[in-house]
């Protein structure tokens, strides 16, 4: 783990947000914050990287976040459990508050 921190940010067209993905869950749930800022996500798919992972954290962060899935895109981190996510229309603030942050 590097010691870059990651926080929401406002992007051109909306927000981006660091997320760390754990798999194998028995829900599908935000459990908080990790150590560097990111958004720790519990999935029930496996394994992180692969494309019903992806396509389960989309919807399950679009469903959160009141917003179509086509609005949500992976920009970074595609096949891998850290990810950086856009979301195309929310600033920041909006993003934090309907994630309850």
């Amino acid at each position: 783990m590097s010691d870059r921190k990651f926080e929401i940010t406002d992007a051109r067209g909306g927000a981006a947000l660091g997320v760390r993905v754990v798999t194998r869950a028995a829900e599908t749930e935000l459990a908080g914050r990790n150590d560097d800022n990111t958004l720790k996500i519990r999935l029930k798919s496996t394994p992180a990287g692969d494309p019903s992972a992806n396509q389960e954290l989309v919807e399950f962060l679009a469903e959160k976040l009141e917003v179509d899935t086509s609005r949500i895109e992976i920009v970074a981190g595609e096949s891998n459990r850290d990810k950086i996510l856009s979301i195309e229309g929310m600033t920041v603030n909006q993003v934090e508050e309907k994630l309850g942050l």
